[in-house]
């Protein structure tokens, strides 16, 4: 069973509420229904019952009927959002009637929802910008206790099953943050640590990367790294964690063995977290091509709830996947 199917199929198991804003975009709906159709999760869509009634029955969606459909112009709860809203905003000059503006939004609605508890989670993208989806996430839901910074990552699935964890690897961040910070960076770690647990089943083994392996380069660069891991390992203690490492000693065991011979994680690592995005997003998509790998993500983490982001140029099994990641995060959470 490959790493999606698994994903799938523990998705099943959870029976979490999730919800897509975009309830009137054909692919959206098209997603809903085999959703619903194999039981990955319970849907919730948002937009005009009207529309989604006529759409249902022009590409024969009969699996709908099973959806909660909200409607925007007038949700269950429509009072008590506005006023949770007000009170999360009311520093930055929210009022009543700004907030029902707002949460006519089906992006702000969504969010609101899954701060009330009436969702567990959220899939949105493929008719919005990536800035426009995550907005209402920090203004509304915002960042997990302790954590401040939002990162991406992605599960790297290579046709050689003697690389990371039978040929499963996760590499972040690669989607979100330029340039973090050595706090920041042991958050994206602890992070991916814990997506790696949610999503793929498998205990991390993290290697923060850098140019150097223990010492054999001297920079600023390198510096950060070996502050990242000293404070993961610091807020995680159970942690397999190591740093700084260069790649090959990451993942060759014979380098990692003669570059950094008492390390565990030399050699033997699952998990890779990338000293910037940069360097991250270019090395994803260089296996990515290179290496025949399939790339799957980005998963948003460090959110408060998970909140996933659609390329706009998804397809149908797109929204699939990232809504059985998404509920396979949300019981990860709770």
């Amino acid at each position: 069973m490959n790493l999606l199917s698994k994903v799938k199929e523990e998705a099943r198991k959870h029976n979490q509420r999730i919800v897509l804003p975009e309830g009137t975009e054909e692919r959206t709906l098209k997603a809903a229904n085999e959703i619903i159709k194999t039981s990955i999760a319970e849907i919730i869509l948002i937009g005009d019952p009207a529309i989604i009634q006529q759409k249902a029955e022009e590409f024969n969606l009969t699996e709908l009927s099973k959806a909660q459909i909200v409607d925007p112009e007038n949700p269950p709860k429509k009072a008590a959002y506005i006023e949770s809203f007000v009170e999360l905003r009311k520093h930055k000059g929210m009022t009543a009637e700004k907030a029902e503006d707002l949460l006519k939004d089906p992006l702000y609605l969504s969010v609101m929802m899954i701060k009330h508890g009436d969702a567990d989670g959220e899939v949105a993208g493929a008719d919005n910008a990536t800035g426009d989806v995550l907005r209402p996430a920090f203004q509304i839901v915002k960042t997990k206790p302790g954590v401040s910074v939002v990162s991406g990552a992605f599960f790297m699935v290579l046709p050689n099953k003697d690389f990371g964890e039978d040929g499963i690897m996760v590499f972040a961040d690669c989607a979100v943050h330029p340039n973090p910070t050595a706090s920041e960076l042991a958050e994206i770690a602890i992070c991916t640590a814990e997506t790696t647990r949610a999503i793929g089943g498998f205990e991390p083994r993290v290697a923060m990367l850098s140019f150097s392996t223990k010492g054999s380069a001297k920079h600023e660069m390198v510096d950060k790294v070996v502050e990242a891991t000293r404070i993961a390992k610091e807020k995680m203690p159970d942690l397999k964690i190591d740093g700084e490492l260069q790649s090959d000693a990451a993942i060759i065991p014979a380098i990692g063995k003669k570059k950094a011979p008492d390390s565990e994680i030399a050699g033997q690592a699952n998990v890779l977290v990338f000293p910037t995005l940069e360097t991250g997003n270019i090395a994803y998509k260089l296996v990515q091509r290179m290496a025949n790998a399939e790339a799957v993500g980005p998963v948003l983490q460090g959110m408060a709830a998970p909140i996933n982001d659609l390329s706009r140029g998804c397809s149908v099994s797109d929204i699939v996947n990232l809504v059985a990641i998404t509920a396979n995060q949300a019981a990860g959470m709770k």
